[in-house]
């Protein structure tokens, strides 16, 4: 276990950044997002949730995949992948960090999505084990310990001081370039706030959520369930819930004409809560804003684990919780369904 006193993380920040690109949680116009660090930056590594999650280090909101070239009636396909440099991404809490493996299940599945792996391989991540978890978080239902994160380096923070812990052989060589900047020490300290950490975590309003209903209770009888009118009628379609969540991964395929003879075609992030999603020329076939919401829900509950080893499709941050301006979210869905009153 390594430390740095707190007023020397500029310090570490700027050594990590001059050898290699640095991600972490800046703010910019009040909220705290991930971007590119450069000295001098406001840094928020105190923000327990960013606004969108560390997937788009991955998995950007809009990516170029292809450009094409015409010359009357030929086309020339210029692709414009390029070696991803090694780059760190610092102060992933465990929730964020976790939602990589749902994404991994997607974009890593057999045919992979190269855009996708190039930046996974190339990425160094460090996590940040959360101290002080809010009330709309409930990562500990699905089997995560914020206190103890997992990653290629996993670092705590109190007052006084950062602590580090490599975990990984990536995670050893960013030690090695930063050590200089480190002390021996803090293996105490850090155990202290782990223990403190779960005794707030336990605390939590939603840390006893029951999930057992949807690992036992067949797909149909879920689907049919009556309550999905009642649920989403409030629903204002708006997809808050899907630009804010760690582990949704729709996006829609479209172009634009540059120039003359170029034509670019991106990928950006879709909502399965929008009425255009999926359509085609038939239309769609999920008409109503129920089947829309439902869509939604049973992918995370029930979809993605049956095909997924058990594993759910939601992490626990809370970011729809606190996002939704209809309180629609994941925890109403799992207390209705699962025979628990609202609190």
């Amino acid at each position: 276990m390594l430390k740095i006193k707190v007023q020397d993380l500029n310090k570490l920040f700027d050594a990590i950044s001059e050898k290699e690109p640095l991600y972490m949680p800046l703010e910019k116009a009040g909220e705290a997002n991930y971007g590119l660090y450069k000295t001098g930056e406001k840094t928020a590594l105190d923000v327990l949730k960013t606004v969108k999650s560390a997937k788009d280090l991955f998995f950007p909101q809009s990516e170029t995949i292809v450009k094409f070239k015409t010359e009357g009636k030929n086309i020339t396909v210029e692709d414009i992948r390029e070696e991803v440099k090694p780059f760190v991404l610092f102060g992933v809490k465990a929730c964020d960090f976790k939602a990589f493996e749902v994404l991994d299940k997607v974009f890593l599945a057999d045919p992979v999505d190269t855009y996708y792996q190039a930046k996974r391989n190339a990425c160094t991540v460090v996590t940040f084990a959360c101290r002080r978890p809010e009330e709309s978080c409930f990562c500990k239902v699905f089997g995560i310990d914020a206190a103890n994160p997992v990653g290629d380096v996993t670092i705590w923070k109190d007052d006084e001081n950062l602590y580090w812990r490599e975990n990984t052989e990536k995670g050893s060589k960013l030690t090695e370039s930063v050590r200089y900047l480190f002390a021996e020490g803090g293996e105490k300290d850090v155990q202290n706030q782990q223990e403190e950490t779960r005794k707030i975590i336990e605390k939590l309003p939603f840390s006893s959520l029951d999930l057992s209903y949807f690992e036992n209770t067949e797909m149909m009888d879920i689907f049919n369930r009556p309550e999905w009118q009642k649920l989403s009628e409030a629903c204002l379609a708006c997809g808050t819930c899907t630009f804010v969540c760690p582990t949704c991964q729709c996006f829609d395929i479209r172009e634009f004409k540059a120039s003359n003879d170029q034509i670019i075609r991106y990928r950006c992030w879709d909502s399965c809560m929008y009425s255009d999603f999926t359509q085609m020329s038939h239309g769609n076939n999920r008409t109503t804003q129920m089947q829309r919401y439902r869509q939604r829900f049973m992918h995370k509950l029930v979809y993605y684990p049956e095909n997924n080893g058990g594993l759910f499709s939601c992490v626990g941050c809370g970011r729809c919780v606190n996002k939704c301006p209809q309180k629609l979210n994941i925890v109403k869905v799992v207390k209705t369904l699962g025979g628990k009153k609202d609190d």
